[in-house]
């Protein structure tokens, strides 16, 4: 699989320089559409609408903090008129929005399923229609997306593994009983995650070093559903000695049922997204790693494809992932995680992905002070 980061933002000039493209051919929800400005008004007429359905706002907050903000951003620059709506986690609502985006003049849609099955459904319109799909974040098995945005999620598990293992080992831990709370078994995503983090934990458990305790899918990313889940396997094996958690919010599950054992510190627990929660479970010293991906140039690298599509120019993606189902090559563009600890908390903030106000808060000032954080 070979990789390639698009241009990193929408303007035209990021077009120029990122993108190679020739002339060519529910639950509650929440819309944004681009400015009506003058300025903008010529160029949204010679492109042409984008429509942008997002999966919710439970399972990370990530999707209405960083990816509509940073997608919104680059549309503006660009200059397109675009509809960023919200399934909230309701199957029937997503295929509604979808249609209702393709109705009202949409001529791209980027999605991020909620299951393939779903997404498969939306795309096959979308084809009958004309009209080209992004498939954002997750990829949607045997769906057929014209382009695929990510990161390599892969490495996301990889990182994460060899995340608690250091944590394992810096604890000094002598054949550790670990569990793993995986994502929703209904994202390729959370399989893509496991198959990281199994590449580097499993050979741990084949040697003797570590003991493979109890495992579970939490449907949906469901922090709620993560939480009972943990548990009812804290009950069964209260010697777990570290938490694959697949992401911050199954992580700070996780933490909540270890603090109510007084477990919490003592037992490392994993995550990812580097979301305001999970990076101060990090400065606490309750989480001993997170996995940061930086939102705003997976977003950048999606519209500057969408824009390119909505302008009927067909852009050059600077890699393929193969569909498991198909067995087709999809043009992707994937980018690299970043494993965070104490000591790179401060990385994040840097980067603006969260301000310092927003982590810094009274119970955590002094603790971004020791770890750096201007």
């Amino acid at each position: 699989m070979r990789k390639g980061i698009l241009s990193l933002t929408a303007s035209a000039a990021a077009l120029a320089l990122g993108l190679t493209a020739c002339g060519g051919d529910g639950g509650s929800t929440t819309t944004s559409t681009s400015s009506s400005a003058p300025a903008a008004e010529a160029s949204q007429q010679a492109a042409g609408k984008i429509g942008v359905i997002l999966p919710d706002s439970k399972s990370s907050a990530r999707w209405e903090t960083a990816d509509r903000k940073y997608l919104e951003e680059a549309f503006k620059a660009a200059g397109v008129a675009y509809d960023i709506q919200n399934a909230q986690n309701d199957k029937t609502a997503f295929q509604t929005i979808a249609d209702q985006m393709i109705t009202n003049g949409a001529t791209v849609l980027m999605i991020v399923n909620l299951d393939s099955g779903t997404g498969k459904t939306v795309i096959d319109k979308a084809k009958s229609q004309g009209v080209p799909t992004i498939d954002y974040d997750r990829l949607t098995v045997g769906g057929g997306a014209a382009y695929y945005v990510s990161f390599d999620n892969t490495k996301v598990g990889t990182l994460q593994g060899e995340g608690l293992v250091k944590c394992l080992s810096d604890k000094k831990a002598d054949k550790p009983i670990v569990a793993y709370l995986n994502g929703s078994p209904t994202d390729n995503n959370a399989t893509l995650f496991k198959a990281g983090y199994d590449g580097v934990l499993k050979p741990k458990f084949d040697a003797g070093e570590y003991v493979k305790g109890p495992e579970q899918s939490v449907p949906d990313w469901d922090n709620a559903q993560a939480g009972t889940l943990f548990e009812q396997m804290l009950t069964k094996e209260p010697k777990i000695a570290g938490v694959l958690a697949a992401n911050d919010g199954l992580g700070n599950a996780a933490i909540t049922m270890l603090k109510k054992n007084k477990l919490n510190g003592k037992v490392p627990v994993t995550g990812q997204d580097a979301t305001v929660q999970g990076l101060q479970n990090i400065l606490a010293g309750d989480q001993c790693m997170t996995v940061y991906k930086a939102v705003k140039k997976e977003a950048d690298a999606a519209a500057a494809l969408a824009v390119a599509l909505a302008k009927g120019e067909k852009p050059t993606a600077g890699g393929s992932v193969k569909d498991t189902d198909t067995g087709q090559d999809v043009p992707a563009e994937l980018l690299d995680p970043q494993a965070i600890y104490i000591d790179n908390v401060k990385d994040v903030v840097a980067d603006g992905f969260v301000t310092k106000e927003e982590l810094c808060t009274d119970d955590f000032a002094e603790k971004c002070t020791e770890a750096g954080i201007q």
